[in-house]
C-alpha cells in the first residue's frame, strides 16, 4: 500500500497555487472530489449525493467524540496570540473548509475552549458558515440523521471568562465551568444559554450525553483536546496538513494536543481510518486506542 500511495502523490500534477491566499468567503461552485488513497471498513452514513461525490463516504458509531484540526507541516496549530489561526494555517483552502463543514453537519453539538471562542471572532461554528455553497446538503445530512437544524456550540471555561457579546453565544450555547465560573458568569448569559457545572471534562461529556448529545466534535483548542485525550474521551482524530510551514521562535505555537504529556511513560497509538488527498493538501482520520 505504501508503494501505490507514493506513486498516486507522484505522478498526479500538482496544484498551480500550493498555498492559496483568498482572504473572502467561500464562494463559487462546489469543489472537485477528494481523492481516496486508503480506507477502512467504517460506519456509512446516507449522505445527500453532493457531498458524497465530493468526500465519499462518511459515518460514525452512535457514541462518539472526533476533533477537527489542521496543522502546518511542521505540525502547528496555532499562531500565538494571532486570531483566526486555522484559516491562515490553511490558506482558507476550499476542501478543508468543506470537510469543516461536513463534520460539523454530522455532530450533535461543537465542543471548543473559550480561547478559541476569543481567538475567532464573528464565527459561528455551524456547517454553512464555513462553507455556504454546500448549505443545502449539509442540512439534508442533518435531517436525514434526525439531528437538530444546528448542532450544539458547547464552550469550556473554568474561570466563567468568555465573550457573551460573541455572536456564536449569543445565537445559543451551553457553558461548561466550575462553580466559582458560574458565580462569575451571574445572570449575565443570554437567554439562548444554559450552563453545565463540572470541574472535568468526564463530567461534562457524561451530562451533554444525558442531554441527548452523543455525537460530539471538537475543534479546539490543543488545552481542551488534551484534557479529553487525558481522560480516554477522544475515539477519532481528523487532521489536515496544509502544505505550508509556520515555523517555531518568538510566539507560543502548539501542537494539536497541549497541557499534557504521554510519551515516553503512556504510549498513546493510532490507527489510521482513512486517507485523502485534495491538490496538495492531505486529509488524515485517525482511530485513537485507548491505554
Amino acid at each position: 500500500m505504501d508503494f501505490v500511495l507514493a506513486r498516486q502523490l507522484r505522478d498526479r500534477p500538482a496544484a498551480a497555487n500550493r498555498v492559496p491566499f483568498d482572504r473572502g468567503p467561500a464562494v463559487g461552485p462546489l469543489i472537485e472530489p477528494f481523492d481516496v488513497l486508503y480506507e477502512a471498513e467504517l460506519p456509512r452514513y446516507e449522505m445527500p449525493a453532493d457531498l458524497e461525490r465530493i468526500y465519499g463516504r462518511l459515518g460514525f458509531g452512535d457514541r462518539v467524540v472526533y476533533s477537527n484540526f489542521v496543522a502546518s507541516l511542521d505540525g502547528v496549530v496555532t499562531l500565538g496570540d494571532r486570531p483566526s489561526a486555522g484559516s491562515v494555517i490553511s490558506g482558507r483552502n476550499q476542501a478543508d473548509r468543506f470537510l469543516m463543514g461536513l463534520l460539523r453537519a454530522c455532530a450533535d453539538a461543537v465542543l471548543l475552549g473559550a480561547g478559541t471562542l476569543r481567538a475567532t471572532p464573528g464565527h459561528r461554528w455551524t456547517p454553512e458558515h464555513i462553507y455556504p455553497d454546500a448549505a443545502a446538503g449539509f442540512a439534508g445530512l442533518r435531517k436525514k440523521l434526525g439531528r437538530k437544524p444546528q448542532p450544539r456550540l458547547v464552550v469550556f471555561t473554568r474561570s466563567g471568562d468568555i465573550a457573551l457579546d460573541h455572536p456564536a453565544v449569543v445565537a445559543g450555547a451551553t457553558v461548561v465551568t466550575s462553580e466559582a465560573g458560574a458565580r462569575t458568569l451571574g445572570g449575565r448569559l443570554p437567554d439562548s444559554c444554559d450552563v453545565i457545572r463540572a470541574d472535568d471534562v468526564t463530567r461534562a461529556v457524561g451530562e451533554l450525553r444525558l442531554r441527548g448529545y452523543e455525537v460530539l466534535l471538537t475543534e479546539g483548542g490543543p488545552h481542551l483536546l488534551g484534557e479529553l485525550v487525558q481522560a480516554g474521551l477522544l475515539d477519532e482524530a481528523f487532521l489536515t496538513i496544509s502544505p505550508v510551514i509556520a515555523g517555531r521562535d518568538v510566539d507560543a505555537r502548539l501542537g494539536m494536543v497541549a497541557s499534557v504529556e504521554f510519551l515516553p511513560d503512556r504510549q498513546l497509538w493510532s490507527r489510521l481510518l482513512s486517507a485523502r488527498r485534495h491538490e496538495d493538501f492531505l486529509f488524515l482520520r485517525y482511530g485513537l486506542g485507548k491505554s
